[in-house]
């Protein structure tokens, strides 16, 4: 999935919260005539994508990922906070007979110390750096 390929929204801040085996991706989108004229008010919209990670068999550095659910939050609309609108969500469905140690999903770690993890995904591909922070206020 390339997400600025989206006609409608443009990604404005990617990071993860990591609380091991869970990942929450979020991904902060703003309409994209937003991005091109930033005088507009702030429209924001974050979703959240949690997988859980699996270590693979006789696979050192692979990591096996399951897709649990996607959750769609508004947090800011024409400059207000939206506090008061609810979160759309859904949970994926299950693969019979696959999970994370034998799934579809997975990454291959490239490098990784205490603060810097660089690995490459398998599809649609790409590689990543990210790095650790104490605290992130989106």
């Amino acid at each position: 999935i390339n997400l600025g390929a989206n006609p409608v929204l443009a990604p404005a801040a990617i990071y993860q919260k990591i609380d091991p085996p869970t990942a929450v991706n979020i991904i902060d989108l703003v309409p994209r005539i937003q991005s091109l004229l930033p005088g507009l008010p702030p429209n924001v919209l974050r979703a959240e994508v949690t997988t859980t990670a699996y270590s693979r068999v006789n696979m050192p550095g692979r990591v096996g990922l399951v897709f649990n659910s996607v959750k769609l939050q508004p947090v800011e609309v024409m400059g207000m906070e939206a506090d008061a609108l609810p979160p759309v969500g859904i949970n994926f469905p299950k693969i019979p007979g696959a999970d994370g140690s034998s799934g579809p999903g997975y990454f291959d770690i490239l490098y990784l110390d205490a603060d810097t993890l660089i690995y490459k995904q398998n599809d649609p591909g790409g590689y990543f750096v990210l790095t650790k922070v104490d605290d992130c206020d989106p």
